[in-house]
């Protein structure tokens, strides 16, 4: 059996932008990290990096999952401090794009490196080859590139390079460092400029740029045309370019201008008139306040590049595509890329060219940049953000019809290069198989044959691993055995142990049918299974009650209709709670609301550590009503016990009456479990494809352990002092204007509940009675006019009404 590759400490060299933002991530998964940088000329020697990782508490969007883990952060300068690498498992160099740089701080660290570390550089698009010239012969087998995008707390991709002397198994050690601990996607990349993301997005972003240009279309039309509606990134390609930085895109840029010459497509490569303009100007995009667009006070302008350089060069932005090129986008790929080809609109066209241009150029790289089309298409998802890659696209729409198109295109000198399509796309097994994707494997245009995805153990860790079109993936919710279905719940057994319930409602709101089938899934897990979990394959884990189901109750029957669908929800939570099995919540994504109940009532937490957790019923005028204010009032008892005997219960109650009524959403698992909502016993997991075999785990472990269920008892509460002593403090803050008459009354309804009502401090009461208290004031609020208005407004707009 291999040894595991152990990372108890990393170094990252460079507390620049990416270097300090990939030592933040590695906070948030909970790996230990040291940052180096030079030291500073004037002042603590270690100021370089203590600024950064200042910067990183003001950066938008947050690089940490908690502000306060910015501490974790060891500080480290070149000249005092290069022991410290002696303890590191793995050093991620992530200076400045400079050959020469690089070269020069290999030779001052190859000493202190540890003769087991794994050495990598987070670069662009460097020959990592190039780099490892200048290691020490004992340390070039340990040597790969890791490229990280930015921002790396957000950006699902990693690419990884090896160079012809890195050491197989270094690569796979790191992969599945990765991709379980780091919580990312791996793509292995060939040696080649700007490797595949980069070569095959900036193309096709300089490709835009040029058929823009052709077809006359501005900024913030094109950007409408390549962003969602096309199944792309929201910013689309312009926006795209300010986010990254205009002088960074023409770094990578030039790379491809140093080192393709003979590529057939290197006319496209130079650099745009309009993107010089902007540069030379210092208009760098978004960290300058100007690029293709300008923020002036609310509004957005954009570019007109013929203005360039005078004092109206940004007009109005705003504008959108034609509603009949908006119909064509909402087809079937088949008929989509017909209807684009063959219209007459000019932003059609556009649309068909880049479309086309994307499937030329990855067709003629493909040999050259990875080892099969599965890199290209998981590069553009997980880097670009696209929803399918230029591959799948093509397939869906029909290889041989698509690449008889592009044939024709190419011959008529429509295209951006005159270069062939490979003998491969429309002759021999990709022809036959009708793409490039198959159930056997993806195509390698190097080796030509389709080879299977890689089988690492990390991989066995994925039951459901994101699928590519053509592959004939097992869909979540159609695998397995299905134990029990209705319109909104399936349960389901992948192993005959562990019963699994996924809420396929959308938003997986909890309605009536999702509460009867979570009921129904307990007692199928009591009846012969380890337990339950409940999971749901995509970035949501419920985001709340759906009031909307309530409707047509609420308009027969008004808030007395409600009260026992209420009292049911409400039961399924302590069913929960009390099951005889242990239950579960594999967390991912928003649990809102009633979602947040749903997880605080089952036995553990699984949570994806980008979850988004809370209770946020004020923002519709209501409070948590499914057993949420009953939750922390039992929680601040138990706090209380664990401490003191003499505690004040006040103390521990404080934090999460204030989370409940300002709708306080942790933005990360780890800020949730600061909030009380998953304890220091839950897990959290970094990668979101693991979610569900380490929940199952879970429940098999307790399980084995003779998990029993808590003990239903009594507990104490603050009582009617507590409430006088909570409004009180809201009264001042109403009487303030910070929150308006309705809040502080949705904040004494709060009150009421976490403190027991009217009673004596330190009454001992049962869940059941608080959870009467919570429906009470659940009920009576949908009848008030005030709360009724934030519903409205909710449903209508999506945006909370403040009044």
């Amino acid at each position: 059996m291999s040894s595991k590759f152990q990372v108890r400490k990393v170094a990252v060299l460079g507390a620049g932008v990416m270097g300090a933002q990939i030592a933040a991530h590695l906070v948030n998964v909970k790996v230990p990290v040291v940052l180096f940088d030079l030291p500073a000329k004037e002042g603590p020697k270690n100021g370089i990096v203590t600024k950064a990782i200042d910067g990183l508490k003001k950066l938008k969007p947050a690089p940490l999952g908690d502000a306060a883990d910015a501490a974790l952060i060891q500080q480290a300068n070149y000249e005092e401090h290069l022991d410290l690498l002696k303890d590191c498992d793995l050093i991620i160099e992530a200076i400045a794009e400079r050959m020469d740089w690089k070269l020069d701080l290999y030779t001052k660290v190859a000493p202190y490196i540890a003769p087991h570390a794994i050495v990598a550089s987070n670069t662009s698009g460097l020959s990592i080859t190039k780099l490892a010239e200048v290691l020490p012969e004992e340390i070039k087998p340990r040597f790969c590139g890791i490229h990280f995008f930015n921002p790396p707390r957000y950006m699902y991709l990693v690419e990884l390079i090896p160079t012809p002397t890195t050491r197989p198994e270094i690569l796979d050690q790191l992969e599945a460092f990765v991709t379980t601990s780091v919580g990312k996607g791996v793509v292995r990349a060939k040696d080649t400029p700007n490797f595949v993301a980069n070569r095959v997005g900036i193309a096709g972003m300089m490709a835009t740029m040029i058929e823009a240009e052709k077809f006359g279309l501005s900024v913030d039309l094109v950007d409408d045309l390549t962003g969602k509606k096309l199944g792309r990134a929201s910013s689309g390609t312009f926006r795209t370019a300010d986010v990254v930085g205009l002088d960074t895109m023409a770094h990578v840029v030039k790379t491809m201008q140093d080192n393709l010459q003979a590529d057939p497509f290197y006319g496209t490569y130079a650099t745009p008139k309009v993107l010089a303009g902007l540069i030379e100007k210092g208009a760098l995009g978004q960290k300058t306040g100007a690029g293709f667009y300008k923020k002036v006070g609310k509004d957005i302008l954009r570019l007109d590049p013929e203005k360039l350089g005078t004092e109206g060069a940004y007009v109005p932005a705003g504008k959108k595509m034609d509603e009949i090129v908006s119909r064509m986008l909402k087809k079937a790929p088949a008929d989509r890329l017909k209807l684009l080809r063959e219209s007459s609109n000019p932003q059609a066209q556009f649309l068909w060219s880049i479309l086309r241009d994307s499937f030329h150029y990855v067709a003629v790289h493909l040999a050259d940049i990875a080892d099969t089309a599965r890199e290209v298409d998981f590069a553009m998802r997980w880097g670009f953000g696209s929803q399918q890659g230029p591959f799948e696209l093509w397939q869906a729409a029909g290889w041989t019809q698509v690449a008889g198109w592009i044939a024709e295109d190419i011959a008529a000198g429509k295209t951006l290069s005159s270069a062939p399509l490979p003998a491969w796309v429309t002759e021999g097994p990709v022809a036959t198989a009708g793409g490039v994707h198959t159930p056997e494997g993806s195509w390698s245009a190097a080796d030509g044959a389709f080879k299977p995805r890689s089988n690492l153990p990390v991989y066995a860790r994925q039951p459901f691993p994101e699928a590519l079109v053509g592959t004939n993936a097992a869909d979540p919710l159609k695998a397995g055995t299905e134990l029990f279905k209705n319109d909104e719940i399936r349960v389901w057994t992948l192993d005959g142990q562990v019963v699994i319930a996924s809420i396929t409602a959308k938003l997986h709101l909890i309605s009536p049918a999702v509460t009867e089938g979570l009921v129904k899934a307990v007692e199928i897990a009591e009846g012969g299974y380890q337990g339950l979990v409940v999971w749901s394959p995509d970035d949501v884990f419920s985001a709340g009650a759906n009031l909307e189901s309530l409707m047509p109750v609420f308009m027969k029957l008004g808030s007395k209709g409600i009260a026992p669908e209420e009292k049911k929800l409400q039961d399924a939570m302590l069913r929960i709670r009390y099951a005889q099995v242990p239950v579960v919540a594999a967390v991912r994504g928003l649990a809102l609301g009633g979602g947040c109940e749903l997880a605080v009532h089952c036995a553990r937490r699984v949570a994806h550590v980008e979850s988004y957790i809370g209770l946020v019923e004020v923002g519709v005028g209501l409070i948590p009503g499914a057993g949420g204010l009953t939750y922390i009032a039992r929680r601040a008892a138990e706090m209380a016990a664990a401490g003191n005997a003499n505690a004040d219960l006040l103390m521990f109650l404080k934090d999460g009456f204030l989370s409940a009524a300002t709708a306080k959403v942790g933005t990360s698992a780890h800020e949730g479990r600061k909030i009380g909502y998953l304890l220091d016993s839950d897990v959290i997991v970094p990668n979101k494809d693991e979610l569900l075999h380490v929940a199952s785990a879970q429940v098999r472990a307790m399980a084995e352990s003779g998990y029993r269920p808590p003990v239903k008892s009594t507990f104490p509460v603050a009582g009617r002092s507590g409430i006088a002593s909570i409004k009180g403090q809201v009264a001042n803050m109403r009487d303030g204007g910070f929150v308006s008459d309705h809040d502080y009354h949705l904040a004494s309804c709060i009150a009421d509940v976490v403190c027991g009502g009217e009673v004596e401090a330190g009454s001992m009461v049962t869940e059941e009675y608080l959870m009467a208290i919570e429906r009470k004031h659940f009920c009576s609020l949908l009848d008030n006019p005030k709360t009724q208005e934030r519903i409205m407004g909710m449903l209508q707009t999506g945006k909370p009404v403040r009044n």
